[in-house]
């Protein structure tokens, strides 16, 4: 297996996952592939997965729900949706269960390699930083705590597991706390991309962090019409 990049390929089209399996491993992947979501889970809950490729349209379990379930097992590991369909809701679907990416078919393999490439060195990109930032791998947020490594947001005798995304925009915001930041610069840092899909899926998970953090009223999200928004933290415990 080639160190941390190891990937579950889930793809029902034998020709076309057979072809896809072989030139991953030509550029450097170690692939397992199944044909379909129900397998898919069960090799995921027995491998230790980098990334997840899933076809959006499959027999018995689809992509979209397949990776509901992925998320539940484990939040860390990144995935990315390959569909033949071009609809705008599906891909507002796929950005909203926290897809890293979503590729339209046909596509060249070559631009896919380079896709996974780019989530992958973001992944560890953001575990160094995660570890740089608080050795205890703890930080703590107003009357929170965010444990870094476990993607845990902890408040009182509660616990919300968070997505890699959800953790990576909030330690961009913490990182930034209390100033103005543009919504480019938040979309260019967390997403890579500043395109209308990325800033949809950015819309999602501010409301999401509002959710998570609303027990507390020393934070807050504040949003500026046309500039960007502001993590406010009023009360900081040291």
């Amino acid at each position: 297996m080639v160190a941390n990049k190891h990937i579950l390929l889930v793809e029902d089209d034998a020709d076309f996952g057979s072809i896809l399996k072989q030139y991953l491993e030509m550029s450097g992947f170690s692939v397992e592939w199944v044909k379909d979501g129900e397998e898919a889970l069960q090799l995921f809950q027995k491998g230790n997965f980098n990334i997840c490729v899933l076809d959006v349209m499959m027999p018995k379990l689809d992509g979209f729900s397949t990776a509901k379930q992925i998320i539940e097992i484990n939040p860390e590991v990144p995935f990315i949706f390959l569909t033949a369909r071009k609809m705008k809701e599906d891909k507002l679907k796929g950005l909203k269960l926290g897809a890293d990416d979503y590729v339209v078919k046909p596509f060249e393999a070559d631009e896919l390699v380079l896709r996974l490439n780019n989530i992958l060195k973001r992944s560890q990109k953001y575990s160094t930083i995660s570890t740089q930032i608080s050795k205890e791998e703890i930080i703590n947020i107003g009357n929170y705590k965010f444990n870094t490594k476990r993607l845990e947001l902890l408040f009182n005798e509660t616990s919300q597991r968070l997505t890699e995304k959800e953790g990576e925009l909030i330690l961009f915001l913490y990182q930034h706390k209390n100033q103005l930041l543009k919504r480019e610069e938040i979309l260019n840092s967390v997403w890579k991309n500043d395109d209308f899909f990325s800033g949809r899926s950015m819309d999602v998970f501010i409301s999401r962090l509002r959710k998570y953090f609303k027990e507390d009223s020393s934070i807050s999200i504040q949003s500026i019409r046309g500039i960007g928004l502001e993590f406010k933290v009023k009360k900081l415990n040291f």
